[in-house]
Formats: C-alpha cells, sequence, structure tokens
C-alpha cells in the first residue's frame, strides 16, 4: 500500500536539472557496462523513473533493447504503462524478491535503488542471479554508506520526522555491497555510481522543481559542477550517493568432452549482417 500511495500522489521530476544528470550517469553505466544492446534481454527492477523521472527504459528500448520493467506498485506501473508512448517496453507488477521469470532468462540486469528498501535484500539479489543468464552481466546500484557529502545521514534524520517518503532504505558501503553480492554468486567486474553531488541538493533541486522554477535555475546552476566532475573524472563515481555494482553471472562448468566425439558447433551469424 505504501510504494503505490507514493506512486499516486508523487508529482513528476522529469525536467528537473538533476534529473537530467541522473539520466546522463544511467545512460554512461550502461553504455560502459552493457555491450551489444541490440536484440538483448534486459531486466529494469523498478518502474518509478519510467513513472516520474528518468524513463531509462524507453531508452533502452531505442537502442534496441527488448526491455522488462518490473515494479512492487500497481499505481506505479500503471503510470509507467501510460508514458510508454510507442515504446515496445514491457512492463508488469513483480515483486524483485520473487520475479516471474524462468531461471536465466536475461542478458542484463539494471537495478538502481530497488533491493535496498526490503529488509530481506539478499533475497532480492539471489533473485536476480537467478534469472541473469550465465556470462550475463548485472549493475546493481544502492545507497552509498561513505558518501562524502553525508547523504545517509541526511535520510535518516528526515525519516526519524516522518519527512523521507522512500523509508526504509538501507545504504552499503562499495565493500558490504560486494561481499553481499558474491555471497549470492556474482563475480565482481568493477564499482561505479550515479549522482555524484549533495544529496540535500539533489531534494533541493526536485523540491524547487515541483514548487518555484525561479528557485530551481539556482540549484540547476549549483548542479552542473557536479555534473562536470563526473563526467570527466570517472573515479569520482563510485563516491556518488548511489554506489553501483558491475557483476556476472558465470558461465556453467561442463565436463570436458573428447575432440573426436564432439558434435560439430553450428555456425553463428551476427544478426546486424
Amino acid at each position: 500500500m505504501k510504494w503505490s500511495a507514493i506512486g499516486d500522489s508523487f508529482p513528476s521530476l522529469k525536467n528537473a536539472y538533476s534529473t537530467g544528470y541522473y539520466r546522463d550517469c544511467e545512460q554512461a553505466l550502461i553504455k560502459d557496462n552493457f555491450p551489444n544492446l541490440r536484440q538483448a534481454r534486459v531486466l529494469k527492477t523498478d518502474l518509478w523513473n519510467e513513472a516520474r523521472s528518468t524513463e531509462l527504459l524507453f531508452w533502452l528500448s531505442d537502442q534496441g533493447a527488448n526491455g522488462v520493467g518490473v515494479d512492487i506498485a500497481l499505481s506505479t506501473a500503471r503510470l509507467a504503462l501510460s508514458n510508454r508512448n510507442g515504446h515496445r517496453a514491457h512492463m508488469l507488477v513483480a515483486d524483485v524478491r520473487d520475479l516471474p521469470f524462468a531461471d536465466g532468462s536475461f542478458d542484463y540486469i539494471y537495478s538502481m535503488g530497488t533491493i535496498e528498501h526490503f529488509p530481506d535484500y539478499e533475497q532480492a539479489a539471489a533473485e536476480l542471479y537467478r534469472v541473469l543468464a550465465p556470462g550475463g552481466r548485472a549493475i546493481i546500484g544502492v545507497p552509498n554508506l561513505h558518501d562524502p557529502f553525508l547523504r545517509p545521514l541526511t535520510v535518516g534524520l528526515l525519516s526519524m520526522v516522518g519527512k523521507y517518503p522512500y523509508s526504509p532504505e538501507k545504504a552499503f558501503s562499495s565493500k558490504s555491497l560486494q561481499h553481499m553480492l558474491s555471497d549470492v554468486g556474482f563475480q565482481m567486474r568493477g564499482v561505479s555510481g550515479a549522482l555524484f553531488m549533495p544529496g540535500w541538493l539533489r531534494m533541493l533541486d526536485l523540491l524547487f522543481h515541483t514548487k518555484n522554477m525561479r528557485l530551481a535555475a539556482a540549484t540547476a546552476w549549483a548542479t552542473k559542477p557536479f555534473a562536470w566532475l563526473y563526467n570527466n573524472f570517472p573515479k569520482l563515481r563510485r563516491h556518488s550517493y548511489l554506489v553501483a555494482a558491475i557483476v556476472e553471472k558465470p558461465l556453467a562448468w561442463v565436463d570436458a568432452i573428447p575432440l573426436e566425439q564432439a558434435e560439430p558447433l553450428p555456425a553463428i551469424h551476427d544478426a546486424a549482417a
């Protein structure tokens, strides 16, 4: 009920300057880590951005991917569906801890800001591992416990007075995130992040965007240096307020077969040829 209520009442954040910055971060993460998107099967683990923010799933569709988005809230899924505007992305209501897909269904998974809202986040991570194909890659992002701008402290204080609508929300260090994902079977490929900027500035920009566009011009100006740093100094990205692990599902080991007994492999054709 809580997440449905948020989806019903929250204003659109799509045109806020910091949302544009967030969109650029997400697209950069995808371009850097998901090669060959054309015809790839991609799972996105929430539809909040398609309903109210960056519309990443629709961008993935424009890149030629076969995108599927899930969300636990019916109202959010309905709003995302109403925003689809001809994109071929598929959307459904589902819980990331119990996904309605067969093992190995997806080539890529993008999960940013989802699993930290569940106390059984390990179960959610294990489900992502299950539905990822062997050799597939995932980007799994969560709030950064060691955010240099102290966003977890801000969120904690706001949650205490009932002013943070996304609580509960667990923050992770990059090491604890990597350990948790390794425990469910993932192999680490790297660490990055999204939104290198003070959390309070992001919140203020969204507030002004919905309440006072004149003040939003000031927060947009204040956000630009952080976007420049993110784009020009990649090592800073892991210090963003969303830390993201890039992980893979290992290929399954098979018993070796003597070459003379092996069946000939089928020819592989480039789908783009």
